[in-house]
């Protein structure tokens, strides 16, 4: 990957002692740094650990290399205490099996009216004037 993308990854690791035990993959496209995946050794716990490597590592990274967006993601209601408010992200699927595609469709078509009702109240609430996310 480092061969084809350079400079556009970004990997933050953390050590104990000389033994890799969590890791973080970000890429940066444009002026946006994207956190994609996260992975720790199972056995171990280190308190905050996961924010520190995705998120503030990120941030870090982002003011240094003057980028303007950090996307956190999609999913997890504990970035909002981190400082990410959610934004709308999309997806593209295609289901074969036809009862269970129109299935699926009706659920997401129904359900999007929460999301925005749920995405609206926790802008409102956010700690963000108005069209900053």
């Amino acid at each position: 990957m480092a061969s084809k993308m350079g400079d556009q990854v970004l990997l933050v690791v953390a050590e104990e002692g000389d033994e890799l035990v969590a890791g973080a993959l970000n890429l940066i496209g444009g002026d946006t740094l994207f956190g994609r995946l996260w992975g720790c050794h199972p056995r171990t716990y280190y308190p905050s650990l996961h924010f520190e490597a995705c998120y503030y590592q990120a941030i870090e990274a982002a003011i240094e290399l003057n980028l303007k967006t950090v996307e956190a993601g999609a999913q997890g209601e504990h970035k909002i205490q981190r400082g990410y408010l959610p934004v709308t992200t999309y997806s593209c699927h295609y289901l074969m099996n036809e009862g269970f595609r129109i299935a699926i469709q009706d659920f997401l078509e129904r359900e999007a009216a929460q999301v925005k009702l749920v995405m609206k109240l926790l802008h409102d609430s956010g700690p963000f004037k108005e069209g900053i996310h």
